[in-house]
Order: C-alpha cells, then structure tokens, then sequence
C-alpha cells in the first residue's frame, strides 16, 4: 500500500496539469501559439512531457486531466503521445479563451469531483515548470495528498535557494528545516524588491510560491464558492453545456464557449489562496524552477571555461559568461561577454542575461506593431501536422505543407488566392469541388480562388506538399471552412492561429 493510500483507502489522487501561457518570457522560442511548455529543453523532452511523467510516477496514479487552450490542444496530445505511459488516462478540459488559473482550477474541480466524487484528490501543477529530484517531490506530493484528506487546501512551498523577485513567496511561522515540513501559512506575499527578497532569504522564514495544490474537490468548490461565486455559477453551466466525449479509456471536455467567455480573468491566488483560513503549507526543495527567464533556462546547463553555454553550434572568440541557443545556423560572437542569443528561424534575440526577465517588453512591441512572430513561428502546428513559410513576396507565399498519415486538412475554400499544390512526398488525395484526384511524387495541380478543396494523406508515411499561393491578399484569415474533422469551427481567424 503506498503512502497516500496508508491514510485514507478511499483516496484517489489525480494530477492535473494547467498548461497554457502566453509566450512571452521565452520569447522567441515560446509564441502565443507555441506557448512555454511544449518548449524542448537540451535532452530534447518539453516541460509539458516532464510534467506528464511526473504526474505519472507518483504512487497509484492511472489518470491525468489537462487544462489547455482548445487552439493548443492538438500539440498536448501529440507531446503525451511521445511519452505515453499506458497504465494512465488523459482527460482534456478545453479552454475556449484563457481566463487564468482560477477558472481553469474550477473546471478541473468539477470535471475530477463529476468522475470520482469527493473522495478524489487532486493535485495541481503548472506544466511549464521544471522539477530536477523527482524523489523529494513524491514525497512532499504525498504528504500534501494526505493532509488535504482531512486539512483543506495544501500549497507547495520551495525552499529559496538565493534572494529572488521574480516569485512570490509565502510567509509561515516557523524557521525553515532542511526536510519536508507541513506548517500553517500566515500570508502570501506579492513579488519583492530586491532589498526585501534578500530579508526573506536569510530570514529562512519565506518560501517560494510554486503555484501547485492539493486538494479534496469539494473543499476547493467551498471556497470558490465562498469568495468568487460568480466563477462557479459560469463554470457549472459551462461544463454541464459543454461538449464530452470519450475516445477508448480517454475523456475530452470542451468547455461552451459564451457562458465560459462570462468568466472572470482572476488567478487562484488572488480568489481564494490569499483570501482563505483553511490553506497549509509543505515546504520542500525538490529542484524546482520556473523556468521564468532565458537566464533561468541558460543554468540549466554546464558552463564551459570562459562561462558560456550554448546550445546549437557556434564560433566564439574572446566570449564570456553568455547563453547562446540556435536552430540550424552557426553563431558567431566576438569580444561580448554576459549576453543571452537566441536565434530561431525567423526572429533573434539579443538580450542582456541580467535583463532577461524584460523580454516580455520586446513581445508587448511586436505585438502593438501587429507583426506575427509574437503569436507564429515559421512552421506553425496544426491538428493534421505543420506548415513552413519558406518564401514570400508581393502577392505570392510558398509554403511546406507536412500532413500526418491519415489525417486531413479541413474542406475549405479562400477567396482571394489560388493555390498550387506540388507532392515531393508520400502521395496525396484532393478534393477540389466536384473532382477527385490522387498525387504522386513529383505530381502537382490547381486550385483556383473561390473552389472548395480538401488534402488528405491516406497513406502511412508524411505526406510533404510545396504549396505557392498567389492572390491579391495572402492573409492566414482568408479561409471558409464547410467540414473540418477536429472540429474547428468556421470563425474568423485570429492572427492565422485557426488558418486550415
């Protein structure tokens, strides 16, 4: 019998997983449409996978919900499936638009409470954090699953390792100890100055807020209740309105979309954590970062003699203590020194490593100037595989297209450009209003402006199309959609997140 079960043979624990984000601290790396945690680290896992075998390897667990964005969804499922553990179930609770961690919390509170009743325990971790002692961390989880059987709300507190700003931390009692250690909380305490953050460092009486919880569905729901009713009123009707379904062992809730809309945009902090009597404390040290800044990421590898870390190749002549990442490229650097280079295909980053944190500054421009590589990369992830924009020009763009085996872009339409479709790999079905066609290798037709067409795979390899469209306008928004087999609906598009 495993430890949480020791305390209560009714308890079933079930970790869920909040993954969603804006993406703009890794910035650009992380976009709006690729948030943090589907970000690969050096050992080529994302966090969000991290997160999944984490959940995973604690004692007892058979299934995982995970909160997500239903634009998003796809990439969740696909970065589970790499990993796949088959003893566990994944239930999806989709977010039609974000609306923070409060509502999301509430969702998953009564999706668990609707399955197993109160008896459950749920667990909640943001999956875009890092945990490197995974034994320290089932340990503390267990004690956090077993106090709140019978001790209401549990949050995690990390065990500050320097004076930090970036955080919030939690005030308790008594004098940190060097093992797990469950004690009241006496307040939460917003993010410091640096004077301040050094006096809870060596006061040893402050603790980092890692945004995870325990606890029973029916004392999360109380709460809610208690301080944001209007949340639980708009969440119960939109997860009893929403769409559910069941594909083998697995669960999908698609949250509806106006009553959700309603919600409040509040984090679970601000409407209970800081607010309720009935909240304990574990503190712990199991590893944990954030994974906050290009510069918390950068330490998450060996330095070399002169201080560097990089990742990718580059030539580098009298450099020190810098971070260098790149995709493909060699880098160069000469004479710099305390440097973060981030360098992606379509947008580079140069940032002083201890501004790093300010990234979000150069995302909130970029966004203001209406320019794409704030939300796209250039190969951008859809439900049926990716596209890449490898050219584009005054009333043309030419795209790489990868299709999955078997799976299918939706029926569509665009009214101001026609699109040339060239196979150079695998072959391809096409639709295009009444005519159907197969494609070979090195095989290639026409779809005029204003005609419905479809691509499909039916094969078992990638499908790989060069696609170049020419028109008037070329905006990703350009697109009628008549059938779609993810179930994405015909709204406009927005920013090209809903293109195809």
């Amino acid at each position: 019998m495993n430890a949480v079960e020791s305390a209560d043979v009714r308890a079933k624990v079930v970790p869920v997983i909040i993954c969603g984000g804006s993406g703009t601290r890794l910035w650009p790396v992380s976009r709006e449409a690729f948030p943090k945690p589907f970000m690969r680290l050096a050992d080529g896992k994302s966090l969000l996978q991290k997160a999944y075998l984490r959940a995973s390897a604690l004692p007892g667990v058979d299934e995982i919900v995970i909160v997500t964005n239903r634009d998003t969804h796809f990439l969740v499922k696909d970065d589970c499936a790499e990993v796949k553990v088959d003893s566990i179930r994944l239930g999806l609770v989709l977010e039609p638009v974000a609306r923070n961690t409060a509502a999301a919390i509430a969702a998953a509170t009564l999706v668990v409470r609707d399955r197993h009743g109160d008896d459950a325990v749920l667990l909640v971790m943001p999956a875009d954090q890092l945990v490197e002692d995974e034994a320290a961390f089932v340990d503390a989880a267990t004690l956090a699953a077993r106090t709140a059987m019978s001790k209401g709300i549990v949050v995690f507190g990390i065990q500050p390792t320097r004076p930090e700003i970036g955080y919030g931390y939690i005030e308790i009692d008594e004098p940190l100890s060097s093992t797990p250690m469950l004690t009241p909380v006496k307040q939460f305490v917003e993010k410091p100055t640096f004077d301040v953050a050094e006096r809870f460092f060596k006061g040893r009486r402050h603790l980092w807020n890692a945004g995870m919880f325990c606890f029973r569905p029916g004392t999360m729901w109380d709460e809610l209740n208690k301080w944001v009713p209007g949340i639980c009123e708009c969440m119960t009707n939109s997860v009893r309105n929403g769409t559910h379904s069941v594909a083998k062992e697995n669960y999908t809730v698609e949250l509806e979309v106006e009553t959700f809309k309603r919600v409040e945009n509040v984090s679970i902090d601000y409407a209970v954590m800081e607010r309720s009597a009935n909240v304990s404390v574990v503190a712990c040290d199991i590893g944990w970062s954030d994974i906050g800044s290009w510069k918390a990421v950068s330490e998450l590898a060996p330095a070399d003699a002169d201080g560097n870390r990089v990742d990718g190749v580059a030539a580098l002549y009298d450099v020190n203590d810098c971070y260098i990442r790149g995709q493909g490229r060699v880098i160069g650097a000469l004479g710099v020194r305390d440097l973060v280079i981030v360098d992606t295909p379509d947008a580079l980053l140069v940032a002083s490593r201890d501004r790093s944190e300010d990234v979000k500054q150069i995302v909130a421009q970029l966004k203001s100037d209406g320019h794409e590589s704030c939300v796209l990369h250039r190969t951008v992830h859809r439900p049926w595989g990716t596209y890449t924009v490898l050219e584009e020009g005054e009333r043309f763009k030419m795209k790489r297209i990868l299709v999955k085996p078997g799976a299918s872009l939706s029926l569509q339409m665009h009214h101001h450009r026609s699109e040339h479709w060239i196979v150079v790999q695998g072959c391809a079905d096409v639709v295009c209003d009444d005519k159907l066609l197969q494609l070979q290798p090195n095989e290639s037709t026409y779809i005029p402006a204003g005609r419905k067409h479809r691509l499909t795979n039916p094969g078992v390899v990638d499908l790989i199309v060069i696609e170049v469209q020419c028109g008037e306008y070329l905006g990703e928004d350009d697109i009628v959609r008549f059938e779609d087999v993810y179930g994405r609906s015909n709204e406009p598009a927005t920013e090209g997140i809903a293109e195809r």
